[in-house]
């Protein structure tokens, strides 16, 4: 299995973020997985992230990625120039994570919850490792 992306799935940016990566990654690379998910949560407890968290995480080659290092990792990844925004990973990591914390904290101020969930496309279908939750 390739890359996956663990996103909040309640978060309208977060949903907008997915369908983003996938347009922009033709060779399917990534996976994804709702935080709140079957997967999401196994894969929560297989590497001790708190139930609280709701960050973007990435899970490549058996090592997690959170915040601003896994923004950055994907955009190395994808077509187009957004690899170009790899090189912010020379800015220390605690100044990328308040300013990825900033925009995460208030995400659903500026961008707002998930109304509808927007009819998935057989391609993104493709990519969702679960669409359930634990419950």
């Amino acid at each position: 299995m390739g890359a996956i992306v663990l996103f909040d799935g309640d978060c309208h940016f977060c949903n907008k973020s997915v369908q983003f990566i996938i347009k922009r990654d033709p060779t399917a690379i990534f996976s994804f997985a709702s935080l709140d998910g079957r997967i999401g949560e196994r894969l929560r407890k297989e590497y001790e992230l708190p139930s609280s968290s709701d960050s973007f995480i990435l899970i490549e080659n058996g090592r997690l990625y959170d915040e601003s290092t896994a923004g950055l990792r994907v955009a190395k990844r994808l077509k187009g120039l957004w690899k170009i925004l790899y090189i912010g990973i020379v800015i220390p990591k605690p100044i990328r994570d308040a300013v990825y914390r900033v925009i995460a904290n208030n995400r659903t101020k500026l961008f707002g919850k998930k109304g509808a969930c927007p009819i998935p496309t057989p391609e993104m279908r493709k990519r969702m490792l679960d669409e359930e939750s634990p419950d």
